[in-house]
């Protein structure tokens, strides 16, 4: 996720733009835990010095916590036309449409806030209108890259605005903070026109159903599986709602998508197989999107089987792996045939800088500073390290939280400000080491214990303790039951060894029998699963 402060001026008086606000998303290591933020609590306390929040293009990991944090930073917005109309649907989903300034910057535009003369640049990426924001200070000049490749035939949008980024560096250019994603990757990243080409090839050798699973952010590639789908004689239909939400925010902004118009999933289902394309969401196995629901055989419309095809026109995103792996197989289960970009490379390609790409841009823009970003710690590092064989003066690889001091004297960090994490927990937003999902991680390595006990009103046990178990096994030599009731055992022995008067303190015998179950629990399983306690006294 992308959260990027900006600072000109003396501590006690210092301005700040923010560039980008986006999430991140929930792995294994966050069961039930499916979005996740940056904490601003750090630069909260300075909302009122926030003069802007920039958006550099609508990826999720750029604008996805925009609706849920805005009411900590209350400060305008300033996006280009496509990523204003998906930001409005995020504010309206939270109510803050009529709250929120939302100002629209037209392409190549300029916007002056305080200290902050901010350009927008055009560059090319996997999504329609991508911008570097050049960011003009009494200091010096900071190119923001946000993320980018050289696509010279990018199908959507204009190319690179190579000869802005020349003059840029002409004018003299203080530091680059700079896509790092692809920095292991020798050569260029590949153009969207070459996969339209294969595409159109692969669908055309398909004779059943086919689904092209792609980002549905991605509405270059959007349109390469429609036409590659038509040119087969296919008729296209959308399945998911970002799909369709992406096709009305490029519909807003003038891209014709659907000249020919869609069909509905209705409509798919009772077409020939060979006449069908269906366009869907979940290319990294999302539970709950179209082509996880397709694989489960559980969507209420779409059916897949022997005979159809599934193209996946993307790139597995990193911890994505065994949610894409466990889909697949439930698609070939089903006898469908998968197509990758294993088998068919052409039919994806990078929406980030390759090596050449990345030395391009530094020979465009000759910053005097390289501030790597977008990456993990090896990417940074590692794009710091090319950062100064191409020459560059100075890099520095900052960590989450590190402020940068770029001017005034050498760049350095300077120091540390507070960059945790905060989830979004069925609804609520919850700190990352908070309590519940703690319970959770813990309950799902461990399981979990219950034990009911009744004390009458001198203290002593008047039924139970009984013991109920999830998420503990038993075995044919020991059931679980008889497990249970010798755990039972040692709980009621526990209470029986309080004296009258802990007996009369809930809390005592609660810690009691936890102790000793999860003492129990030990022995019999080798874990100490998560225990409660019903208590009740007559």
């Amino acid at each position: 996720m992308n959260f990027n402060l900006y600072g000109y001026g003396p501590p006690d008086r210092r301005r700040w733009i923010v560039a980008d606000l986006g999430v991140t998303f929930g792995g294994q290591d966050t069961p039930g835990v499916d979005i996740i933020l940056p904490d601003p609590a750090w630069i909260e306390d300075h909302a009122d010095d926030i003069l802007g929040i920039v958006l550099t293009h609508a990826h999720e990991d750029h604008i996805g916590a925009v609706a849920w944090l805005w009411p900590r930073l209350r400060a305008p917005l300033y996006a280009t036309p496509f990523t204003a109309f998906l930001l409005r649907e995020k504010l309206r989903e939270r109510n803050l449409e009529d709250e929120v300034e939302l100002n629209i910057v037209p392409l190549g535009g300029r916007i002056v806030l305080g200290p902050f003369d901010v350009e927008m640049v055009t560059l090319t990426h996997s999504i329609p209108e991508p911008n570097g924001l050049v960011i003009r200070t009494p200091l010096g000049v900071v190119l923001h890259t946000g993320d980018w490749k050289i696509d010279p035939s990018p199908l959507l949008g204009e190319v690179t605005d190579a000869g802005a980024l020349r003059q840029l560096g002409d004018d003299g250019v203080l530091a680059m903070v700079c896509d790092s994603t692809n920095v292991f990757v020798d050569g260029r990243a590949g153009s969207e026109a070459d996969v339209r080409e294969e595409l159109i090839r692969v669908i055309a050798a398909q004779t059943g159903r086919v689904a092209v699973a792609c980002f549905a952010s991605n509405v270059a590639r959007m349109e390469t599986a429609i036409v590659a789908g038509r040119a087969a004689g296919r008729k296209i239909c959308l399945v998911g709602r970002s799909m369709i939400r992406m096709a009305a925010a490029a519909r807003h902004v003038g891209m014709d998508v659907d000249s020919q118009g869609f069909i509905s999933e209705a409509q798919a289902s009772h077409l020939p197989p060979e006449q069908v394309l269906l366009l869907c969401t979940g290319s990294q196995g999302e539970p709950r999107a179209a082509l996880s629901r397709i694989a489960d055989g559980s969507h209420p419309h779409i059916r897949l089987g022997a005979g159809d095809a599934v193209i996946f026109s993307s790139r597995v995103i990193p911890g994505n792996e065994i949610a894409i792996r466990d889909m697949q197989n439930r698609l070939s289960e089903r006898g469908i045939r998968l197509i990758t970009d294993r088998e068919h490379p052409g039919i994806h390609v990078s929406g980030h800088p390759c090596r050449d790409e990345l030395a391009d841009m530094y020979a465009w823009a000759r910053p005097q500073i390289s501030i790597p970003t977008h990456g993990e710690r090896r990417h940074l590092l590692e794009h710091a390290a090319f950062a100064r064989d191409l020459q560059v003066p100075q890099a520095v690889a900052p960590r989450n939280g590190d402020m940068v001091r770029l001017a005034p004297g050498r760049a350095e960090v300077i120091d540390e400000v507070p960059a945790g994490r905060i989830y979004i927990d069925g609804g609520f937003l919850t700190p990352q080491d908070g309590e519940p999902l703690r319970e959770r991680r813990h309950a799902a390595t461990s399981g979990v214990l219950h034990a009911a006990l009744v004390l009458d009103g001198r203290g002593r046990i008047a039924s139970g303790p009984q013991v109920r178990a999830i998420g503990l096994p038993g075995e044919p030599e020991r059931p679980l039951d008889d497990i249970l009731d010798d755990l039972a055992d040692a709980a009621e022995a526990a209470v029986r060894r309080l004296d009258g008067d802990q007996r009369e303190i809930d809390a005592e015998v609660e810690a009691a029998i936890s102790r000793a179950l999860k003492k129990a629990a030990q022995r019999v399983w080798g874990r100490r699963p998560v225990v409660q306690t019903t208590l009740l006294r007559l």
